[in-house]
């Protein structure tokens, strides 16, 4: 910013000039308490050029000061984190853990319960419904039987009637025919006449 002055060394040491340095490359800092009027000058322009233009020691001190803060309320955060979490997790350990096992206990037994209850209803139902299978066969086997005795007696009796009928059709043929015979006698009779 200044303009092609020399910057001063952090610190807050003053920047050497070129009227403070010599011809040998040597500082006269040696001159102890009666410095020279210029020297003095010279000495506070370079700590007002220092303080006005050097910056990188302000900033490094607040870069120091962030950073410890920084890290000093990033760490308490975290503490709090930590601690929020050991508070959840003891609570859950001592307060809603038993409750879910007991609540568990609980419900998982009445659902033993209803399920043997359901199973055995099951088993019933299924003992029930083979036995009426078996009824249902039994009944159908006994159906079936009388249904061909029926039937064997029906032919039977059908055999008989025809065997009955038969022997009607061949008593009245033979009527039929003793009654031509006799019918051509007759007219075997009268024909003579």
């Amino acid at each position: 910013m200044s303009g092609g002055g020399t910057e001063a060394p952090s610190g807050g040491e003053s920047a050497p000039t070129p009227a403070a340095v010599p011809a040998g490359g040597k500082k006269r800092d040696s001159q102890g308490p009666a410095s020279s009027p210029v020297h003095l000058i010279i000495k506070d322009l370079g700590e007002i050029h220092s303080r006005l233009l050097d910056h990188r020691p302000i900033i490094q001190g607040e870069t120091r000061y962030f950073v410890k803060e920084f890290e000093e309320k990033r760490g308490l955060r975290e503490v709090r984190v930590l601690e929020n979490l050991k508070n959840v997790i003891q609570e859950t350990n001592e307060q809603i853990l038993p409750k879910c096992r007991e609540t568990m206990q609980d419900h998982l037994s009445q659902t033993l319960q209803r399920l043997q209850a359901a199973s055995h209803l099951v088993h019933k139902l299924q003992q029930k419904e083979q036995e009426q299978r078996k009824l249902n066969n039994e009944y159908l086997l006994i159906s079936e039987k009388q249904r061909i005795t029926q039937w064997e007696d029906f032919m039977k009796e059908q055999h008989n009637k025809q065997a009955a009928v038969d022997e009607e059709h061949k008593k009245a043929t033979e009527r039929l025919k003793e009654q031509y015979v006799e019918m051509e006698k007759d007219l075997a009779k009268f024909s003579s006449f």
